[in-house]
């Protein structure tokens, strides 16, 4: 039985644009509302739990089928409406995301036509020059991640053990290996590519801010400022440099910079 607290997601995209009236015409798991920020009007777009999803693998706020298409549907909706505009309208993608909603249906049915589909629409916005960011409130996990944010200019998290970036959870990643999940842990916080805490994440140079809220679940007025602050610098900052450059400047990164300097040289 679904539990009737709202999920992160869900809360901040409330928080962001408060009493907003949703975008109409999208699936229930898919919630978008136009807010401000300083002033100027954002559109905000989160997955959200739907007990009653068509999917049974969807229904805690991962991204399936109808979700990767609903995605895709309102931000593509968001450039086309925005194309005679010399200034674009920034786009936040509040991620709270599970897992990717995989299963045998879904397989062939093409959830990866879906989520490739979500993928290239933010994409699209970014390189139309509407500034994405995202707002990684809760889990950001797999495939789901890769469709809902991972393609935004900028990346904000929040340094809270709730917030958790990673291909697989624990268990399963246990399961694979053939380890316990402590000895999991222990393994992965030498690697940080692997490991499961947000301040080993933030190493990789991915994360444009790690913001410290202090709660997530029930934000205050100064955690409300803060956010929308550091969401409005990602915003310039991304009008200024649209690129994803910024990604690439951590230490952590600095193979990945060679390669990419190396290839570059070669063609």
């Amino acid at each position: 039985m679904m539990s009737n607290v709202i999920s992160r997601g869900e809360l901040w995209l409330e928080t962001l644009a408060p009493g907003a009236k949703r975008i109409a015409g999208l699936r229930p798991s898919v919630q978008a509302a136009d807010g401000e920020l300083n002033g100027e009007n954002v559109r905000f777009i989160a997955v959200v739990p739907d007990a009653h999803n068509h999917y049974p693998r969807a229904t805690k706020g991962e991204v399936g089928l109808l979700e990767g298409w609903t995605l895709a549907k309102v931000v593509s909706e968001t450039i086309a409406a925005d194309a005679n505009s010399a200034v674009k309208r920034p786009i936040v993608a509040v991620i709270d995301v599970a897992s990717q909603a995989y299963g045998r249906r879904e397989e062939g049915f093409g959830i990866h036509q879906a989520l490739a589909g979500a993928a290239a629409a933010y994409a699209n916005a970014r390189l139309a020059g509407h500034p994405v960011i995202g707002l990684i409130v809760g889990k950001a996990m797999s495939g789901a991640f890769l469709a809902h944010g991972y393609q935004a200019n900028r990346l904000i998290a929040f340094n809270d053990k709730g917030v958790l970036i990673h291909a697989m959870g624990k268990e399963s990643a246990a399961r694979i290996t053939l380890r316990t999940v402590e000895a999991l842990e222990k393994l992965a916080a030498t690697i940080p590519p692997m490991a499961y805490d947000i301040s080993n994440y933030a190493t990789l140079g991915l994360l444009e801010n790690l913001l410290d809220i202090s709660n997530p679940d029930a934000p205050s007025a100064q955690d409300l400022a803060l956010v929308k602050n550091t969401l409005q610098q990602a915003i310039n900052d991304a009008r200024q440099d649209p690129t994803l450059k910024s990604r690439l400047g951590a230490d952590n990164r600095r193979s990945s910079a060679l390669v990419r300097e190396r290839m570059r040289a070669s063609w």
